[in-house]
């Protein structure tokens, strides 16, 4: 009886370890905020690329469509997303719109930059 009582005990303060730690989670697109700044219409849909890469969705019923979207989920906080969405005429960019806020990537570049997970930026040697 006393061996089953410890396994209980152990077991519901072991099951309990997840509730106490939940990891920061960041997903889809973290965009340079001096690319974003270059994205105006007029521009093909190679030099889009070339400044914010591949965008999150590329829906194929909506060629003319990209969206880069990124959520961020941290502890205690509720979950927020961000939609960057680009419309092309042909392939040029006929409008940018969206709730990209740059200095929250900013500000998520230099908390992430710290953990070593980033390409090395040339410009500054680091």
């Amino acid at each position: 009886m006393h061996k089953l009582l410890t396994a209980l005990t152990l077991t519901a303060a072991l099951s309990g370890c997840g509730i106490l730690y939940k990891v920061d989670v960041y997903q889809g697109n973290l965009l340079d905020p001096e690319a974003v700044a270059q994205v105006k219409p007029g521009l093909t849909k190679r030099q889009v690329h070339s400044l914010l890469g591949t965008p999150s969705v590329e829906d194929p019923f909506h060629q003319s469509r990209w969206d880069y979207v990124s959520t961020i989920s941290r502890r205690g906080a509720p979950m927020t997303v961000k939609n960057l969405t680009l419309t092309f005429d042909g392939d040029v960019l006929a409008s940018v719109e969206g709730d990209y806020l740059e200095h929250d990537d900013l500000a998520l570049y230099r908390h992430i930059s710290k953990y070593g997970n980033l390409p090395k930026d040339k410009k500054k040697n680091r």
